[in-house]
């Protein structure tokens, strides 16, 4: 009787050892296919423009190393990599990185885990809802 129940959780425990082995390259899979960075551009075909916060996010999960492209006219447009204080009051930091603001009316930037915000910093724009906040796990 007692070589019957070693033999018994021994079974039991290869039969679970196997079934893991089993899972492990499906559930890998899929981390790394969630790993992978993902390009996107900002507004797709309409580009960096105003009120993209209430459909362009929509659908959309972000991760840290995902890289966001910016389109939009130079002369008319530029990004500014904020904090939440920035983006609520509209404000780019007078003391910010000039890296930090963009003009080439093609920026790319990689996302940071967690929130990341973005505002247009010429006079008025944001104010108009010319911003974007991501959240990137």
């Amino acid at each position: 009787m007692v070589a019957q129940g070693r033999g018994s959780a021994a079974t039991g425990l290869v039969a679970g050892v196997v079934l893991l082995c089993a899972l492990l390259p499906i559930t890998g899979a899929a981390a790394m296919a969630r790993q992978a960075p993902r390009t996107y551009v900002v507004g797709d075909d309409k580009g960096w423009g105003r009120d993209l916060n209430s459909w362009w996010p929509n659908g959309k999960t972000f991760y840290a190393g995902d890289v966001l492209v910016f389109k939009y006219d130079k002369e008319l447009h530029d990004v500014s990599v904020v904090g939440g204080k920035g983006y609520q009051r509209c404000e780019v930091p007078r003391h910010s990185a000039k890296r930090w603001v963009m003009r080439t009316g093609n920026d790319q930037v990689t996302l940071r885990r967690g929130n990341n915000y973005f505002i247009c910093g010429l006079p008025g724009h944001c104010d108009k809802n010319m911003k974007l906040a991501v959240k990137a796990w």
